[in-house]
């Protein structure tokens, strides 16, 4: 029994916690874990996925998180990272080794094309790039030594839909995994294992977190014997998530519905208010009947997020930056799914392969928040006519 005050500084007295329930998970942090004799600590690897052992492998806040996860996602296992990319990075890490093959979207999220071409490369792993609106091309493309098929609908900035089930059909054929980044829809919007995806990634950081505060990804997988490769893989790398950054993701994930709901029929109704503007080339937003890929998207997503983008007709395009800085309510940055309504231009030109991109290389990329909605649409209308008036000064002073 301690006595001396310096040893009742250190240990910590237990306190009962029958008949506390509050609505949220506590905060859990540990690095060491105590076992109640030796005995317990020389068999701390019996204790199963559901055990703990040392907190880079779990405390009840982060397995919390992940197992609400796992059932929105309709998976076997969830795991977390400290990112969204680095979700996806561990989840192609884990499941290519020197000398596969991977068939990545040609609309993949940026840094994971520059991951496989720098990292994997560098590992001896051949990236190939494909049209996600062309299966057939898909098709052509899977090798004996295609290992991973790895997909994003709709696709990062240009928001094309593609066909899920079938891209699975095709690569489950070759005896392939297909891995799916899901962050645009949320589980809510889509459930790509349920369509025969074997790995799904979020960024959590985004709608799911949705206050721009947190960073933080996932990975679920429909297969349990897939869930090993992830353990292990996030083990060696000694990759862990904190606890108070998951606290932060239960709290954003219990109004998500709510979030996601608003944002996306706000989209909807901007997206077609904008549709025929003089200023703007293309709304591209999957929930525009004009859209390719509308049906399939109709046919397997539960609803839009809050996030789309417009593209400039030639004699436009040079002055989108210029016009930005007339927004005052629409903030400029990068990210989105927050309450913030944000407005980010984005070069895609030199991030295709399997396709050239044909129109002006300036994509304005906006995410509707939480913001007063006529509000809003004054704020991107003011942006507009600027656009508008810096377009005609132009052609003028041509």
């Amino acid at each position: 029994m301690a006595t001396s005050d310096l040893t009742r500084c250190v240990l910590t007295p237990r306190v009962a916690t029958e008949g506390f329930e509050p609505v949220g998970i506590g905060v859990h942090r540990a690095s060491t874990i105590l076992f109640e004799d030796a005995a317990a600590y020389a068999e701390r690897g019996e204790r199963g996925e559901k055990g703990y052992s040392y907190g880079l492998y779990g405390t009840p806040t982060t397995r919390t998180l992940e197992e609400k996860l796992t059932q929105l996602e309709q998976a076997t296992r969830t795991f977390l990272a400290p990112s969204g990319q680095a979700a996806n990075a561990l989840a192609a890490m884990a499941f290519l080794n020197k000398g596969d093959h991977l068939l990545l979207v040609d609309t993949v999220y940026p840094p994971m094309r520059d991951f496989a071409l720098s990292d994997l490369v560098r590992m001896g792993i051949t990236p190939e790039f494909f049209d996600p609106t062309d299966l057939g091309g898909l098709k052509e493309r899977i090798r004996s030594e295609t290992r991973l098929i790895w997909c994003e609908s709709p696709g990062s900035t240009t928001m094309e839909i593609m066909d899920i089930p079938a891209a699975a059909a095709l690569a489950h054929e070759a005896g392939t995994l297909l891995a799916v980044d899901n962050t645009w829809a949320t589980p809510l919007n889509l459930k790509p294992l349920a369509l025969g995806a074997d790995i799904v990634t979020e960024a959590l950081t985004k709608y799911v977190s949705g206050h721009s505060d947190v960073l933080m990804g996932s990975i679920s997988v429909r297969d349990p014997d897939l869930a090993k490769s992830v353990k292990d893989m996030i083990g060696r790398m000694g990759i862990g998530a904190s606890p108070d950054d998951a606290s932060l993701v239960l709290r954003g994930l219990e109004t998500l519905g709510m979030r996601l709901r608003h944002c996306g029929a706000v989209a909807q109704r901007f997206a077609e208010r904008l549709s025929g503007n003089p200023v703007i080339g293309r709304v591209l937003f999957p929930g525009l009947p004009t859209m390719a890929g509308h049906e399939i998207f109709k046919r397997d997503f539960a609803g839009s997020s809050g996030v789309f983008s417009l593209t400039f007709p030639e004699s436009v395009a040079p002055h989108v930056w210029r016009a930005l800085d007339h927004l005052s309510l629409f903030g400029i940055g990068a990210s989105w799914g927050g309450t913030r309504s944000l407005a980010a231009p984005m070069s895609i030109g030199a991030s295709r392969s399997a396709a050239c991109w044909r129109e002006p290389d300036v994509i304005l990329r906006l995410s509707i928040g939480l913001e007063d909605e006529g509000e809003l649409w004054e704020d991107l209308q003011q942006m507009l006519t600027a656009l508008a008036r810096l377009s005609a000064a132009g052609d003028a002073a041509e």
